[in-house]
């Protein structure tokens, strides 16, 4: 495992920077870990997909896959502007969920 540092927050992360220990997650993790994806401030869109991986997982156990989450919140063209490393690894990882074990 590596340990992830930024500022005064410091978690453990697998390989591809995916949190080990997901319920310590919060909104100041959020923002550490949006800056390993190239997003230095993460706007109202930003959260309206994380909030709605958050819920779906917290409902179903799992990542929504990319469609649902596309037309619950903004088209997939959007998504890989908010998260350049597209749904399954930007958004997921911001969000706080393990590495998703599949498509998303």
């Amino acid at each position: 495992m590596a340990l992830f540092e930024h500022g005064d927050i410091s978690i453990e992360v697998d390989e591809d920077g995916f949190m080990q220990e997901t319920d310590l997650w919060t909104e100041d993790i959020a923002a550490a870990l949006a800056t390993t994806e190239g997003v230095d401030e993460l706007t109202d869109e930003h959260w309206q997909v994380i909030n709605f991986i958050r819920d779906y997982f917290a409902e179903f156990g799992t990542a929504p896959m990319i469609r649902k989450l596309c037309k619950a919140t903004v088209p997939l063209k959007r998504m890989y502007e908010l998260f350049p490393s597209g749904p399954a690894k930007g958004a997921c990882k911001v969000a706080g969920l393990a590495k998703p074990t599949g498509f998303v």
